[in-house]
């Protein structure tokens, strides 16, 4: 009796540790899933930092401070912002300009306009039309446009917030890997002293190199649209180079942003637009990557596409920036756990003065 009073309280006692343990476990998911959004600015904010790390190094070398050297990549990354706009807002706004030369400003300018149109711009004018019957109210609009402010406030404090990470990561990085090193068996803590070095590599070398070829095609599809002579070239093409930090989804979206503008005037420009972005994706796909990015990651492209999918599919848009990356890290933990990898013999991705790690 005693025997299987006994047996009864340790079944018991198992069932309870088990659902505890259970319940542990949801409840970290579900604070988990609750501040998805505040993880995935706090990674931004790694992956900002590993970009930058090897030039505040190299500053550091030739005796510039640290936190000097941060605020000098942070005003190079200012600088760029506004010599874009500097660039890009006139150029664009004349063209805009040019374009609403023609475009109706009353509703008998817009309804004598869609009855005389065809094709493409008679879809729109009607597209207007209707979008016109169903305007909200002055109230609506008012509470619209906070919202939109509000949402533009969030954004800013998410970028800020991104930076402010990057910045201390970059100071905390070695004693954080000093304390995890520590709370580890001291035969394991090469391999994971060396793990981490190659994730900050490839994720810095991924940054960089994603920069570099927004530059390009940003650069080379503008060019392209204006020797067709495609409404808004430099906008289509700034946004289509902005465009390719989406993986897989960013290329077919310009592509078919700058077709769709270019059938506003005729299909020979439709045409030509989108000869142009396939040749700029080849030439990127079989030259430059290649050669200036090789293989940063090491990720198959149907891997990419499925991760982006998935990631995009559960928890959003936002997220799918986010994707490649995020890959990178689960697929060299793999490596290095499952496969039994060595990361010290791994390919080092050195894009853009970045240093060979530290024997």
């Amino acid at each position: 009796m005693r025997g299987k009073s006994r047996g009864m309280a340790k079944t018991a006692k198992t069932a309870f540790v088990a659902t505890l343990v259970v319940l542990t476990v949801v409840v970290i998911a579900l604070a988990l899933w609750k501040l998805k959004i505040v993880i995935a600015l706090v990674f931004f904010g790694l992956i900002i930092a590993a970009a930058m790390r090897p030039g505040v190094d190299r500053l550091a070398e030739w005796r510039i401070p640290r936190p000097a050297g941060v605020l000098l990549h942070y005003a190079a990354i200012a600088g760029a912002v506004a010599l874009l706009l500097w660039l890009v807002v006139p150029q664009a706004t004349d063209q805009v300009s040019q374009a609403l030369n023609g475009v109706p400003t009353t509703r008998q300018e817009l309804n004598r306009q869609a009855r005389h149109s065809t094709g493409i711009k008679h879809e729109l004018l009607v597209g207007v039309q209707k979008r016109l019957k169903k305007l909200p109210a002055a109230g609506s609009v008012f509470h619209g446009a906070v919202a939109i402010g509000l949402k533009t406030f969030e954004v800013l404090v998410g970028i800020l917030f991104v930076f402010a990470v990057a910045a201390y990561w970059i100071f905390e990085r070695d004693r954080a890997i000093r304390l995890v090193l520590s709370l580890t068996p001291s035969r394991h803590r090469p391999v994971i002293r060396d793990t981490w070095d190659l994730i900050d590599l490839k994720l810095g070398a991924f940054v960089r190199g994603q920069l570099l070829l927004v530059a390009l095609v940003s650069t080379a599809l503008s060019l392209g649209f204006w020797a067709v002579g495609l409404p808004f070239w430099l906008l289509i093409g700034v946004v289509a180079g902005i465009l390719e930090l989406v993986p897989v989804i960013g290329p077919i979206a310009a592509g078919a942003l700058a077709i769709a503008v270019g059938l506003t005037v005729s299909w020979h420009v439709a045409l030509a637009a989108g000869i142009v972005v396939l040749v700029v994706r080849l030439l990127e796909d079989y030259v430059v990557i290649p050669r200036v990015m090789g293989h940063v990651t090491g990720l198959s492209p149907l891997l990419v596409l499925v991760g982006v999918t998935v990631v995009g599919l559960l928890f959003g848009a936002f997220f799918v920036l986010l994707a490649t990356p995020l890959l990178a890290v689960l697929v060299t933990l793999v490596d290095v756990i499952v496969r039994d990898k060595d990361p010290a013999e791994e390919d080092v991705p050195t894009l853009l003065f970045a240093k060979e790690r530290e024997a």
